[in-house]
């Protein structure tokens, strides 16, 4: 029993990267599904019911304040600010005490994430420049963590750990980039009024954290506010659910010393107490377990019982969710033909040549400059089978043509060019990976 309850606080405290990484196997596999899904039921005899679906509106309200959207948009605005906020947890994780937490772990998946987005955008410009498809310069930026992770996991037992470690940071790292990215280039129109009112909530939400306020109803009501102001001021609704998970304490109440002192107290209480006949256990051993209850609470800090919680419904109904609602395409027998134009091109060899150029040369730079130095264990065919890898654009890139694009046509062929990108860059970089000896 002591054991276990040593091991307690580890668990809660520090995230294993192993139950991390097997999380977004499985939850790439799922998103994997649901493109399939999705582009079968576009290309079959029932393609107007899933048109239609998404464009079924659905009305929420109260007193003179109503949301009455399409579903689509409940899905790309509401459910995909959960997936930014579950984002912006693991963003807040990773610079407290994980792998962007110090300049010496950070610099090299950063600089890597940094050229990883630089060159997939200038491909892009210089294939679109002067045309009106030249917004979409944000969509080959972005690396889908879900599927880099589940092919990488794909590749063999013999991926050194460090190298998960690198691509789950250099991922991370991207999406800090994406959100700033949608947050300066893809924002409308701005209404400074509820603007306004949700930055106040989210000083309140500040404060609540200083002044020690750790239960997540609170952050919960206050969210959904900031998240109501962003949507009604223009700036895109994601931004709020980062801003809000910044706003989550990340410190636990009690410290490791702490929690083991009191817990063997508490266990002796159970020990030592009166025993009941029967299988219920007397009302001092209940006092007892109360007291261990409160107590493996108070080690656990809000972010990461927060981050744990939502990571699975983000991972496995979210994401598939957007993916089915988004992925959706024809394809006919034109679809190579189809690929030749400025803005499918423009994101094929942005995400699959970009991304490989923008990653590997960013990272031989800081190596060979002794600014960073390779994860252990790594060789460069790791990181050159990474670099590919990181060319899966899939979710984020998806989302951000939504921002870009108003028109069906640029649209559709932005999704043709993430398509083929992202199946080439992951057989690519799987064949690549499972090559190493």
């Amino acid at each position: 029993m002591k054991k276990d309850m040593a091991r307690t606080p580890i668990e809660h405290i520090l995230k294993p990267v192993s139950r991390f990484i097997h999380q977004e196997f499985t939850g790439g596999i799922v998103l994997f599904v649901s493109v399939i899904i999705a582009i079968i039921w576009a290309n079959s005899p029932a393609r107007e019911s899933y048109l239609h679906l998404w464009e079924t509106n659905l009305r929420v309200g109260f007193n003179n304040m109503t949301f009455d959207k399409p579903l689509h948009i409940w899905i790309n605005d509401g459910l995909m600010a959960l997936f930014f906020f579950v984002i912006g947890l693991e963003l807040k994780r990773e610079f407290i005490a994980g792998e962007l937490s110090s300049m010496k772990k950070a610099s090299l998946p950063m600089i890597a994430a940094l050229g990883g987005m630089i060159v997939p955008a200038l491909i892009y410009i210089s294939m679109n420049s002067g045309l009106s498809s030249s917004g979409g310069w944000g969509i080959p930026m972005a690396t889908d963590i879900a599927f880099s992770l589940a092919l990488l996991s794909l590749a063999g037992r013999r991926i050194p750990a460090s190298v998960k470690v690198f691509l789950s940071a250099l991922a991370v790292a991207d999406d800090l980039g994406a959100v700033l990215v949608i947050a300066f280039f893809y924002t409308a129109k701005i209404a400074f009024f509820p603007l306004v009112i949700a930055g106040g909530v989210l000083m309140l939400l500040v404060a609540g954290n200083l002044l020690g306020i750790r239960h997540p109803i609170f952050y919960l009501i206050l969210g959904i506010i900031v998240w109501a102001g962003f949507l009604m001021s223009g700036v895109h609704a994601t931004i709020a659910g980062v801003l809000v998970a910044f706003t989550i304490p990340a410190r636990p109440k009690i410290d490791e010393d702490e929690f083991l002192r009191d817990a063997r107290c508490y266990a002796d209480e159970f020990e030592v107490a009166r025993r009941q006949d029967g299988s219920l256990i007397s009302p001092e051993q209940l006092r007892a377990l109360e007291k261990i209850k409160q107590l493996s609470v108070d080690a656990e800090t809000p972010l990461q019982k927060i981050e744990n919680s939502l990571h699975p419904w983000v991972a496995f109904i979210i994401m598939p969710l957007f993916a089915l609602a988004n992925s959706g395409m024809v394809i006919g027998n034109d679809f190579f033909s189809s690929l030749v134009n400025p803005v499918s091109m423009g994101i094929l060899l942005g995400l699959f040549f970009g991304k490989f150029i923008g990653v590997f040369s960013f990272t031989w730079l800081m190596v060979k400059m002794k600014l960073a130095s390779l994860p252990g264990n790594a060789k460069w065919m790791h990181i050159c089978g990474v670099a590919i890898l990181a060319g899966i654009g899939f979710t984020m890139s998806l989302f951000i043509t939504g921002l870009a694009f108003t028109d069906e046509v640029f649209i559709t062929q932005a999704k043709y060019g993430i398509l083929v990108a992202s199946f080439i860059a992951g057989t690519v970089g799987l064949v690549v990976l499972r090559r190493i000896k």
